[in-house]
């Protein structure tokens, strides 16, 4: 089993910038592919990002892409998410999810390993 602890959440104006973090124990980090996903209020679960086990490998949903970076240290056994021009339909709960697999992914059923999820708010 993989234990995901997400960090970095708040409350931002639209236009500012966030980092999430999600630390990572148990099984071996560098082996799983991870994933940012988001749930507003209201709204099922939906993918914001991916990184293949090494960080070769990036996906983003393209309500994302070109303001959300995906990134990930192994030997911080950490992933993170660079948030940067929030805008007010990026609020929601983000998770940090971990998937028994090397490669990307971007359903939720595809991830194996949940943390407890982090509020991201942006005013406008």
């Amino acid at each position: 089993q993989v234990q995901l602890l997400e960090s970095g959440g708040g409350l931002v104006q639209a236009g500012g910038s966030l980092r999430l973090s999600c630390a990572a124990s148990g099984r071996t980090f560098s082996n799983n592919a991870m994933g940012w996903f988001r749930q507003a209020p209201g709204k099922e679960r939906e993918f914001v990002a991916a990184i293949n086990w090494s960080g070769g490998i990036t996906n983003y949903a393209d309500s994302v892409k070109g303001r959300f970076t995906v990134s990930r240290d192994n030997a911080k056994n950490t992933v993170y998410l660079q948030m940067n021009n929030l805008k007010p339909e990026d609020t929601a709960v983000y998770y940090c999810a971990a998937r028994f697999h090397s490669l990307t992914a971007s359903r939720p059923d595809d991830y194996d390993c949940w943390g407890q999820g982090t509020q991201v708010t942006v005013s406008s």
